[in-house]
This record gives structure tokens, C-alpha cells and sequence, in this order.
């Protein structure tokens, strides 16, 4: 009955943004830390960005920081993820996961499907 639904992947050129949402259902979003996840083909799934049940607390990889923004809206059950500057390399499936914890996508108890990203000029 847990579900988490990602929404707002697509096709962009290199330097545009995209804003990713994830919505659940079956459980209130307020108790869990939600993150967000990417995975290329023929690489690991990496964390991206998570945020605490409140929205109080983020963490960013590296390779993220400065260019995307998580936050969340506990009273409409969603979590974003904002994505500016985008690279080539940012292109994968994203993934909505709860709950993060560090960015170790071993912790996640529940992934959604899945967004495609694709940056290419």
C-alpha cells in the first residue's frame, strides 16, 4: 500500500533545469526522510539529495551541490527535487526512495518507479 510516484523527467539541453516531484500514497510523508536516487545504464545507483521528515535538514552530492534544491511539502504528501545547470552527466532515471539516510541507497525501505532524465544538447 506504501507508493511513491515520481513525475516531471524529460528531454533538456545542457545548462536548462527540470523539477522533479514525488508524491506518496498509502502512508503521511511528514515521518519519513525522502530522497532522491539517480542511475545511469551500466553504473550504481547513487544518492543524489535527501531530506529530513520536517524539511529542516539536506544533504547533497557533491557532484550536485550549488545546482539542484530538494525541499518538500508535507501538506500536499510531496517532495521536489529542483534541477538547474544541468550536464550530460546528470542524464539517468531518478528515483524517489524513503528513508534516506546518508545518501546510501542500501538504507531505502521503499523506491518509486522511476523518472527518465536525459541532457543532451
Amino acid at each position: 500500500q506504501l507508493q511513491l510516484v515520481e513525475s516531471g523527467g524529460g528531454l533538456v539541453q545542457p545548462g536548462g533545469s527540470l523539477r522533479l516531484s514525488c508524491a506518496a500514497s498509502g502512508f503521511t510523508l511528514d515521518y519519513y526522510a525522502i530522497g532522491w536516487f539517480r542511475q545511469a545504464p551500466g553504473k550504481e545507483r547513487e544518492g543524489v539529495s535527501c531530506i529530513d521528515s520536517s524539511g529542516a535538514s539536506t544533504h547533497y552530492a557533491d557532484s550536485v551541490k550549488g545546482r539542484f534544491t530538494i525541499s518538500r511539502d508535507n501538506a500536499k504528501n510531496t517532495v521536489y527535487l529542483q534541477m538547474n545547470s544541468l550536464k550530460p552527466d546528470d542524464t539517468g532515471v531518478y528515483y524517489c526512495a524513503a528513508e534516506c539516510n546518508g545518501l546510501d541507497p542500501n538504507a531505502i525501505d521503499y523506491w518509486g518507479q522511476g523518472t527518465q532524465v536525459t541532457v543532451s544538447s
